[in-house]
C-alpha cells in the first residue's frame, strides 16, 4: 500500500466554500479512483490549507488510476471549478512502516 499526501493551500478563508464544493462535486467522482483515508483543514503551520491522504495498492496503480481520473469527463469540468481557490498545491508519497496500524 502507499499513500499519497495531497495539500491545497487555499485563498484565506475560502477552504469551507472548497470543502463544499469538494464534497458535493469532486469526492463522488475521484472516490471511483482513489480510497480517501481521511481529509483536515490545518490549525497550524501553514494555515488555509486542506490535506487529503488517499489510498492506492502500489505506485504503479496509482499512476494508471490518476490517468484514468484525467480522462474523466466529470472530473474535467468539476477541476476548473476547484482552481479559483487554490494558491498552491503538492503531493508526495508515504509507505508504511512494518508496524503502522495503517496498512
Amino acid at each position: 500500500m502507499i499513500f499519497e499526501h495531497r495539500t491545497y493551500r487555499v485563498h484565506p478563508g475560502q477552504a469551507p466554500a472548497l470543502l463544499a464544493l469538494y464534497e458535493r462535486e469532486g469526492l463522488p467522482i475521484i472516490s471511483k479512483y482513489a480510497k480517501l483515508i481521511g481529509c483536515w483543514t490545518t490549525e497550524s503551520g501553514v494555515l488555509n490549507s486542506i490535506v487529503f491522504i488517499w489510498a492506492y495498492n502500489d505506485l504503479a496503480a496509482r499512476t494508471a488510476r490518476r490517468a484514468e481520473l484525467g480522462q474523466d469527463e466529470d472530473w474535467k469540468v468539476f477541476v476548473p471549478k476547484m482552481l479559483p481557490y487554490l494558491v498552491h498545491q503538492e503531493s508526495f508519497f508515504l509507505a508504511p512502516a512494518a508496524f503502522s496500524p495503517v496498512r
